[in-house]
């Protein structure tokens, strides 16, 4: 597809959603993009095409917003591949080198420096602050303090360059903003937190690795649940600590003999459940725990 046939599908992309049309008619129209939009940087940013595709990934139908995500992931990644094998528009190109270039509305991380190709801080001491990055993409002050969290969470324990390190960080924020935004949104903030912490846990290593990796791609990785974002080791001890307990659970308790001769002082009636056990010295009577099955007072003698 041309520039003018992506633009004229946008509008009716557009208004298939505003007018709430079927879900297949939405899909339909996805898929013609999908199958004939070959994706540059320019192309998308003067269609507009991406953000008016992005939009429908909240689409209330699981369809529509699925492949609505898989075709945006789609897009950035070739565009992605474009930019790091050179293959920019001539737009792109012509840009200074030191000013960070925009992508779907954040910039990604300035080439060139030194200190973005190796970090020369322990593994486990890294933060984007001790690998003296700017995490300023955004323009965003909320926005721009979750790339660094993301970041911190990435490189915790990580050999990987702080360029490559920020770049998924950017692209995962610009994930969950996609979906949980805007930023003044709690939704949004306790993703933000969720996704840190589950970086960082020490019993959750192969996360990190399989989101830098890219197996696990910022779309999907903003969307998982708790228990998909736990390692097979964290789901084992789980499982584990649960048949425990239902073990524990399933013993079988102690009889508690049924008297008719122990009288409860409290209501007078002669229902009254016992245990027997030694708490005195062996040449002392035992001890009689005694509860009453019709009012429930306890006690002994």
């Amino acid at each position: 597809m041309d520039a003018k046939e992506i633009e004229f599908k946008s509008k009716a992309l557009t208004k298939a959603a505003t007018s709430g049309e079927t879900p297949a008619t939405l899909i339909s129209l996805l898929r013609e993009l999908q199958k004939g939009v070959r994706p540059t940087e320019d192309l998308l940013r003067s269609t507009k095409i991406g953000i008016i595709v992005n939009k429908l990934k909240q689409h209330k139908s699981a369809d529509v917003a699925r492949l609505s995500s898989e075709i945006v992931s789609k897009w950035r990644s070739e565009v992605n591949k474009q930019k790091a094998a050179g293959g920019g528009s001539p737009s792109t190109s012509q840009r200074s080198s030191d000013s960070p270039k925009q992508t779907n509305g954040t910039a990604s991380p300035a080439a060139g420096s030194d200190k973005m190709a190796k970090s020369t801080v322990p593994p486990d001491k890294r933060t984007w602050k001790t690998d003296q990055l700017t995490i300023t993409h955004t323009q965003n002050k909320v926005r721009d303090s979750c790339i660094g969290l993301i970041y911190d969470g990435l490189c915790f324990n990580s050999t990987e360059s702080p360029r490559a390190v920020l770049q998924k960080a950017i692209e995962v924020e610009a994930a969950a903003y996609s979906a949980f935004g805007p930023d003044s949104k709690d939704q949004y903030r306790t993703k933000m937190r969720s996704l840190f912490q589950n970086l960082k846990n020490k019993s959750n290593p192969g996360l990190r690795v399989r989101v830098l990796s890219g197996e696990v791609t910022p779309d999907r990785f903003v969307r998982m649940t708790h228990d998909e974002l736990k390692s097979d080791a964290q789901r084992e001890e789980e499982r584990r600590i649960h048949k425990e307990n239902m073990d524990k659970a399933m013993v079988a308790k102690a009889e508690r003999s049924v008297s008719t001769s122990l009288q409860c002082g409290k209501c007078g009636q002669k229902k009254v459940t016992y245990t027997e056990a030694q708490t005195r010295s062996a040449d002392e009577p035992m001890t009689l725990f005694c509860t009453c099955v019709v009012c429930g007072k306890s006690w002994r003698q």
